[in-house]
């Protein structure tokens, strides 16, 4: 009996101990990566995409179009060039787009992405409790008008929503870098 009671303690001093760690980011980090939010200059590619999947959506896209592994409502974009550069005032993208629209699209089917090029609109910036950033502003593809909401992690992990004025939202989450010199 002493020995289940002996066991049951240590069990729970050890669960209690191993939740109670957290990863500690080093102040130099943290002030990278608070100077990295708010020079304005950064990059984020996606790894996933989850789009908003409607009944018609689900059907489609479980119907066997997308490879192994993905599903209407998380889809991988592992080995897919994508990216949302914002350098200043300027705004640069590339994202796939899996949804639904609700007006026609252009000839040519040029709406399977989300193509910004130009200047970004009402950009705001908040800092959150976990040390994460809001970022919220307003962009133009196309003839479209878009809402993004970004949300940044300290540990450089982005997720992104995104809701068009024709399209249901979507929502990206990947990583963020700095933009090299060169790439500017």
């Amino acid at each position: 009996m002493k020995f289940f009671y002996l066991f049951v303690s240590l069990s729970i001093l050890t669960m209690v101990s191993c939740k109670s760690q957290k990863p500690i980011m080093s102040q130099a980090d943290m002030d990278a990566f608070n100077t990295l939010v708010k020079s304005q200059h950064y990059e984020i590619e996606s790894d996933w995409l989850y789009p908003h999947a409607s009944m018609a959506l689900q059907q489609v896209l479980n119907s066997g179009v997308l490879p192994a592994g993905n599903n209407a409502n998380s889809i991988s974009l592992g080995g897919n060039s994508n990216f949302l550069k914002i350098s200043g005032d300027s705004i640069s993208s590339y994202l796939p787009y899996y949804g639904e629209r609700q007006m026609s699209v252009d000839y040519g089917g040029r709406d399977s992405t989300i193509e910004f090029d130009g200047t970004v609109n009402n950009y705001q910036i908040e800092q959150n409790k976990d040390m994460s950033y809001t970022i919220t502003f307003d962009a133009k593809s196309n003839f479209e008008g878009f809402k993004v909401f970004i949300k940044l992690s300290p540990n450089l992990k982005s997720d992104m929503t995104i809701s068009g004025n024709t399209r249901s939202s979507i929502r990206y989450t990947g990583t963020v870098k700095p933009i090299v010199e060169d790439e500017l």
